[in-house]
């Protein structure tokens, strides 16, 4: 078994990944939706809403995420986060699971245009 807590480090949240667990997939959580365009190249990212509104763009689609709320993003798929409430907190599954550097290498950074926005 394995827990992960919250810490003044880790105040955002948590993740656990292929470098520290023998998961085929990474999970985390996030307090807040980052507004950061990008696509991932490997990853399908999905996004389990506990608390909270958020809106997220796919591509040129807006989706407000509420409470319950499952977003699945595939790769290649461009995303960011427009805005989120106070009391946001999503959980994030990422698969398949890469090590940091392959994260960092297949993530890209995409205009803010391709979003439409």
């Amino acid at each position: 078994m394995r827990v992960e807590r919250v810490t003044s480090a880790s105040a955002k949240g948590w993740w656990a990944g292929a470098w520290n667990s023998p998961l085929p997939i990474a999970v985390g959580y996030a307090t807040t939706g980052i507004d950061d365009p990008h696509l991932h190249q490997r990853v399908t990212e999905i996004y389990l809403v506990a608390t909270g509104n958020s809106t997220l763009r796919i591509e040129n689609d807006s989706v407000k995420l509420k409470p319950g709320d499952m977003a699945i993003i595939d790769p290649g798929e461009a995303h960011t986060f427009m805005e989120s409430s106070a009391d946001y907190l999503h959980f994030v599954i990422h698969s398949p699971s890469l090590s940091p550097v392959e994260h960092q290498q297949e993530r890209i950074a995409v205009p803010r245009s391709r979003l439409g926005l």
